[in-house]
């Protein structure tokens, strides 16, 4: 008895641990905007944006003033194609959709209508 249940016991350890499955868009690492007007899309007074993109399709979001940060949230992406939609629960922040280009050696988003979004940090 004590062997079947040493045997099942093991059986559902291996069926219960899956392999995490790797991530490896380019996307994941840290993207910067310097913003133009005091005031960025989502009426934060700042002057840098900062978003850090992990591979789990999760992120952080700063915002900077006089290089401190003033706001920092979580944020979620998904990719659909070559469309990467950021959302950003428990805000009343609007979903960027964005694009990624390469440009000059430098790589960018941008948002769907061509408006630059960020620059990848190396």
């Amino acid at each position: 008895m004590k062997s079947l249940f040493s045997s099942l016991l093991l059986l559902l350890l291996l069926v219960s641990c899956s392999k995490i499955e790797e991530n490896n868009d380019p996307v994941i690492g840290i993207w910067k905007n310097d913003v133009k007007s005091a005031m960025n899309n989502n009426k934060m007074v700042i002057d840098k944006e900062e978003w850090i993109f992990n591979d789990v399709y999760l992120g952080r979001f700063h915002g900077y003033r006089n290089d401190e940060v003033t706001y920092l949230t979580d944020f979620k992406w998904t990719i659909d194609g070559n469309i990467y939609t950021i959302s950003y629960p428990g805000t009343d922040f609007p979903e960027d959709r964005v694009q990624m280009i390469e440009e000059d050696s430098i790589t960018y988003l941008t948002y769907l209508s061509g408006k630059p979004f960020a620059i990848r940090q190396n």
